[in-house]
């Protein structure tokens, strides 16, 4: 039941869903950044100031998919072509992979899997190799040096592995098994103005766990509104 394109599929092969699909949201205007000691007296909600590097801030990129592979995303070479794979737990995941990957030129396929995940895949595609030779060391996958997270990569890797853990609280999870690959993620967690506690694998992750309500307003700043196929409560807010 295969999916490719911008998110759309025939009535006999519908995505996962508990809810309908959702509508393409309308494009934003965009607005340029004020002082936080301006923006933060008076503003309405529905009229907040974008953040620098933020996700709201500039066009889609295929430089962004590094979000993915933050988390669980894995990258492949063929040849002179390159694949992103990612397993996800929930339906309204795949909605908003699809949606970001065609955003970005990408075309993607999703599967069911035996646990009752969700595979995503893209093609191979000369498109993401540049992706595959940054974070490619051999076999190994590893973040490139100097690597940073701006909204847009961070969004990629909230909808792919991030949960809600309370209002107050959020856990990224991580991909691979080096703890070396981890300290360069969290480094670039706190250079985006985010500090995140490593959760160890024997205690449910490996993962980075961002707790308290500055830090949720901040991710939420970052990686900016609600995709339409999130369900209430799996997004941080800024309120």
């Amino acid at each position: 039941m295969p999916l490719s394109g911008p998110g759309e599929t025939s009535a006999a092969q519908p995505l996962p869903v508990s809810f309908p699909v959702p509508a393409a949201a309308p494009p934003t205007p965009r607005r340029a950044r004020v002082p936080a000691a301006e923006s933060d007296q008076g503003t309405p909600a529905g009229d907040r100031q974008l953040v620098f590097f933020g996700a709201e801030t500039a066009e889609p990129s295929v430089a962004d998919l590094a979000g993915l592979l933050t988390g669980p995303g894995e990258v492949h070479r063929m040849g002179g072509t390159a694949r992103l794979s990612v397993v996800v737990g929930a339906a309204w995941r795949v909605h908003v992979l699809i949606t970001e990957l065609a955003q970005r030129g990408v075309r993607a396929t999703w599967t069911p899997t035996e646990d009752q995940r969700y595979a995503v895949r893209t093609a191979y595609t000369r498109v993401i190799v540049p992706l595959a030779a940054a974070w490619l060391r051999g076999p190994t996958q590893q973040p490139p040096p100097g690597f940073q997270l701006d909204g847009r990569r961070l969004r990629l890797w909230l909808a792919t592995a991030g949960v809600i853990d309370s209002p107050d609280t959020v856990v990224l999870h991580l991909g691979g098994l080096d703890p070396g690959r981890w300290a360069v993620v969290g480094a670039a967690l706190v250079a985006a103005g985010l500090v995140g506690e490593l959760v160890e694998p024997e205690a449910g992750g490996p993962a980075y766990r961002i707790a308290g309500r500055r830090g949720m307003r901040r991710l939420a700043e970052l990686v900016g509104e609600p995709p339409p196929a999130a369900p209430p409560g799996a997004w941080p807010t800024r309120d």
